[in-house]
C-alpha cells in the first residue's frame, strides 16, 4: 500500500493517477478483478478510468437508469461512503431494475468507495467482481484505504494540473502584451467599456 501511495503520487498527469488508482484496486484488493472511478455531473456518468469495458458498461447502465450503488456512492454528500454487496441478486429490491441487468452483464459482487477530501468530492472509485460473495472485510479495509490514499494524490493531481494551466496562460498574455506593447488592465478596460478590443 505505501509502494501504490508513492506510485500514485509519481503520476504526471490527472488521467495517469486516474489509471493508476483503478490498476491498484484490481492488484490490492482481494476479489476484485475489475475497477473504475466515475463522477456525476447532475444526472449524467462520466467515466473517469476503466480497468475493462465491464466498468464502463455498468456505468452507462446506471446512468440510463438512473439508479445503482456507483450512480449512489457519487450522488452522496453525507452519510454512507462505502458500500459493499455480497450478492447482486440479492438486491433487487433496492435496485430493482439495476440488479439483474447488471448480472446480465456478469457482475457478481461489488463495492464502492466515495473519493473525498476535506474540501471536495472527487468521484467514487467502484470495484468489481465476476463472483458473488467474492469481497471480505478485509477487502474492505484495503479498498477503503486505497480509496483514502487515491483521493489524497488525485486532488494533488488536479491541482497541479491547474497551476500548469494557470503558468501557461500568463505566458501566453505575457507575451500577447510585449508584442502589442499594451498593458492588461488597459486590455481589460477597453473589453469591459466596449465589449471589443479596437
Amino acid at each position: 500500500m505505501a509502494g501504490m501511495a508513492r506510485d500514485l503520487l509519481a503520476q504526471d498527469s490527472v488521467s495517469g493517477t486516474l489509471d493508476r488508482i483503478s490498476a491498484s484496486a484490481t492488484e490490492l484488493v482481494e476479489g476484485c478483478t475489475s475497477a473504475g472511478v466515475l463522477v456525476l455531473h447532475d444526472r449524467k456518468v462520466e467515466t473517469l478510468s476503466a480497468t475493462d469495458g465491464l466498468v464502463v458498461d455498468s456505468d452507462r447502465l446506471q446512468e440510463r437508469l438512473a439508479e445503482g450503488p456507483c450512480y449512489d456512492a457519487a450522488r452522496t454528500s453525507q452519510g454512507e461512503r462505502t458500500y459493499r454487496i455480497a450478492d447482486l441478486d440479492a438486491e433487487s429490491e433496492r435496485w430493482p431494475v439495476f440488479a439483474p441487468r447488471a448480472r446480465a452483464l456478469g457482475v457478481g459482487s461489488m463495492m464502492g468507495f466515495l473519493l473525498f477530501t476535506e474540501d471536495d468530492d472527487l468521484g467514487a472509485l467502484n470495484l468489481y467482481s465476476r463472483e458473488p460473495g467474492a469481497f471480505t472485510e478485509a477487502s474492505e479495509l484495503a479498498g477503503w484505504l486505497l480509496a483514502s490514499h487515491a483521493a489524497v494524490a488525485l486532488s494533488a493531481a488536479r491541482t497541479y494540473a491547474q497551476m500548469e494551466q494557470a503558468v501557461a496562460t500568463r505566458h501566453v498574455i505575457g507575451e500577447a502584451m510585449g508584442i502589442n506593447n499594451v498593458k492588461l488592465r488597459e486590455v481589460a478596460r477597453q473589453v469591459c467599456e466596449k465589449g471589443t478590443l479596437d
